[in-house]
């Protein structure tokens, strides 16, 4: 079941600390926790870079060295249609 809220509850969504403003969306469904990794462009909209189904506490690096990249590779490529 979805909701609609026009405020994001903190337990579902935050930025995480020690890294170039990665934010991590969380959700649940039939009993699994996602994890979905992106960043704000300008400040409206949210871009979603990687996404897992998380199985420990940590949010494992590689993936947030994915999401960094992306970003990266995301801004490389918008100044090309500049």
């Amino acid at each position: 079941m979805f909701e609609e809220t026009s405020i994001i509850p903190k337990q579902y969504f935050k930025k995480l600390a020690g890294t170039n403003d990665i934010w991590e969306i969380r959700a649940i469904y039939s009993g699994n926790i996602f994890r979905l990794l992106g960043f704000f462009e300008q400040d409206e909209n949210f871009i979603i870079t990687n996404g897992f189904i998380k199985k420990t506490q940590k949010i494992p690096l590689n993936e947030i060295n994915i999401a960094e990249e992306r970003k990266r590779i995301y801004y490389k490529r918008m100044k090309l249609y500049e």
